[in-house]
């Protein structure tokens, strides 16, 4: 039985998420199906426009992300000091950019007068959107929705076009967050779709890698910020060249046709997460199988499910095999 989304998520824990959203049937409906020769690679621009969207809107970052022809993945950071500083009227510009809101709302953004139970009122509506800009719920919902209205306007056709519920994991701590962006940034290399991460197309590590060729690090995602310290800006560890560099060295090696091997700056990572290269190349192609709840150090794993009431720690013997050395 699928759990309620509340018992998955604690932001007390970790503010980081791996979600996957799949099509009904896993239907070829987002890229080319072999077996009816329609083409609809359309629709992946679809969804990835609308992921990098809603990360103008919500105050959920977009660590990595792939849209493949049957399926998405998304890793997610939500940002919960950043929606606690936002001003009464920057939720409510925030909540306008992608949902209608109320006649009351937009008077308030207007500063045209207000009673008092309509200040009432709009006070509850802030409240509320608030916290549904940082509800990883929302976002899938915002993401599939409009997706799915529009695959079955072209489809002529009515229904489900995802299936019911998309998949969450939390990721405890920092090695569980770069192997899985690892994992999701080479799902098209693991497919055959590419052959090499720069030629995976609707995918984070394609942008990270654009981006980087010009200095730069694409606005839409969370930036890579180096090694911690004082005054740490919002991102993640790390430098972007060595995120880079490793997920093209774990490309070559999972690709048949390639002779690959860990590099020098990517074995320095690797020690630092405290995970042999090994583990790692065994993490990032079957993290999806390895891996069925949250992710983490055991005891991160602890934690997190004493803070959600839970008794039972699921998957804790793959976390201690391959999360540690």
């Amino acid at each position: 039985m699928a759990r309620p989304r509340q018992t998955l998520v604690s932001l007390e824990d970790t503010p980081y998420y791996h979600c996957c959203s799949r099509v009904v049937r896993k239907a070829f409906l987002c890229g080319f199906d072999k077996s009816t020769g329609e083409n609809f690679e359309h629709r992946r621009e679809w969804v990835d426009s609308r992921i990098l969207e809603l990360a103008t809107i919500f105050a959920i970052d977009i660590c990595a992300y792939v849209v493949m022809s049957n399926h998405l993945h998304v890793v997610l950071k939500v940002d919960a000091d950043k929606v606690k500083q936002w001003s009464d009227k920057e939720v409510l510009t925030q909540w306008h950019k992608g949902f209608k809101g109320t006649l009351l709302t937009h008077k308030y953004l207007k500063e045209e007068d207000l009673n008092q139970l309509e200040l009432q009122t709009v006070n509850e509506c802030i409240t509320e959107y608030r916290q549904r800009l940082i509800d990883i719920s929302w976002f899938m919902r915002s993401l599939s929705e409009p997706i799915a209205r529009m695959a079955n306007k072209e489809d002529k056709c009515t229904g489900r076009f995802w299936e019911g519920r998309f998949k969450s994991q939390a990721l405890l701590d920092e090695a569980a967050v770069l192997a899985c962006m690892a994992y999701v940034d080479l799902n098209p290399v693991r497919a055959k779709m590419a052959a090499t991460p720069e030629t995976s197309d609707y995918t984070s590590i394609q942008r990270r890698i654009n981006s980087a060729i010009k200095g730069e690090q694409p606005a839409e995602l969370l930036p890579f910020v180096g090694n911690e310290r004082l005054n740490m800006p919002n991102g993640l560890m790390f430098s972007v060249k060595d995120y880079i560099i490793l997920v093209e060295d774990t490309g070559r090696i999972i690709r048949e046709d390639k002779r690959g091997a860990i590099s020098s700056s990517s074995q320095d990572i690797l020690n630092r997460l405290n995970i042999p290269a090994e583990n790692w190349l065994k993490i990032t192609t079957e993290f999806g199988t390895l891996f069925k709840g949250a992710v983490g150090a055991l005891p991160a794993l602890t934690e997190y499910c004493e803070h959600l009431d839970r008794k039972r720690r699921q998957g804790a013997a793959n976390c201690q095999r391959w999360m540690c050395a």
